[in-house]
């Protein structure tokens, strides 16, 4: 016989009632059945439970150990079941989100989109810098929606299942400490960096291969690349140790000035993934164009970018989106 959760509230019932008769009234049992299914219990567990005398019972050195365990067990369980029911009225009363995301601002602008939008939903996240992690929890069913990216026109993780949206195509942007003389000019060569270190986030994409790539055709190997965490590589840039690669929605961050590349020789399309089998069609409309919001959003937010898009004579990022997705 295995021990039961009912096995542990009839042990906890004998030991409070002090014995078999008060105990099988308060169970609603007979007294030779309950003594049939203590009998039992103790076999499961190795030894007899109580000590039968005239005056009642009392617990065994076996037995208080089994009550003291049913003191934090039956608790525990009865508050799992609390918190199951109060879960189980948040899910009829408002939908749950799990959203993914890799570094970037995306994230954050579409929780704080979602929360107008959808206030009656419940939004948890989890940050990842891996692409392929992003699109296996999407495939495993622990995440609901993830925003991802990729360079240029590389495809999104192969991942059976799932689909993979666009939201915008930006150019990659360089950062540099606001004292470096390159920040002077509207856009920079990417030549003009050929004796610079280089910092930026890393990913399990083809970007760094494609930077590399970007770099011969300047006409140049790049020295140094620190591939690190988003604070570090902003730090690298600030103190002058680097210059950085970055999204043209980066915000504008203190000590730093962003600047496009001449002839956009890099680009960074982003992606919102899910699972079909997983979402009503209107959650992932609803979200996408939340995305889409957000990331417009974004691109507004920073001067470097709005000038660049003034340059292609594009009015804003939404105008960007819709002409790179035509083209």
């Amino acid at each position: 016989m295995e021990l039961e959760l009912r096995h542990l509230k009839t042990i906890r019932t004998i030991a409070e009632a002090g014995s078999l008769t008060k105990a099988a009234t308060a169970l609603g049992l007979a007294q030779p059945a309950l003594s049939a299914q203590l009998r039992r219990i103790e076999r499961a567990l190795g030894g007899p439970l109580f000590e039968r005398g005239r005056y009642g019972v009392r617990a065994t050195a076996l037995g208080e150990l089994v009550l003291e365990r049913t003191r934090i067990v039956l608790p525990a369980v009865s508050e799992l079941q609390r918190e199951a029911a109060r879960f189980a009225r948040t899910r009829r009363a408002g939908e749950r989100l799990r959203l993914g995301g890799t570094h970037g601002p995306l994230l954050g602008a579409l929780v704080d989109r979602l929360a107008d939008a959808a206030p009656g939903t419940t939004v948890t996240t989890r940050a990842s810098w891996s692409e392929r992690e992003l699109a296996g929890l999407l495939a495993e069913g622990r995440l609901d929606f993830a925003l991802a990216g990729v360079c240029g026109s590389a495809p999104p993780p192969d991942t059976p299942h799932l689909v993979w949206e666009e939201i915008a195509v930006d150019p990659v942007f360089v950062m540099l400490a606001d004292g470096h003389p390159l920040t002077s000019g509207r856009e920079i060569d990417l030549a003009a960096l050929a004796d610079e270190e280089w910092a930026c986030v890393p990913g399990d994409g083809c970007f760094a291969d494609c930077f590399t790539a970007a770099c011969a055709r300047a006409g140049f190997t790049p020295r140094r690349m620190y591939e690190t965490d988003t604070s570090s590589c902003v730090h690298l840039v600030q103190v002058g140790r680097a210059v950085g690669l970055c999204r043209a929605t980066f915000p504008p961050t203190p000590g730093l000035t962003t600047r496009p590349l001449a002839g956009t020789p890099l680009v960074w399309r982003h992606l919102l993934g899910w699972l079909p089998a997983g979402q009503q069609p209107g959650t992932a409309a609803t979200v996408l164009a939340q995305a889409r919001e957000a990331h417009a959003g974004a691109a507004a937010r920073g001067d470097s970018y709005a000038r660049w898009l003034s340059l292609r004579g594009e009015p804003d990022a939404a105008a960007h989106r819709r002409t790179d997705r035509a083209s």
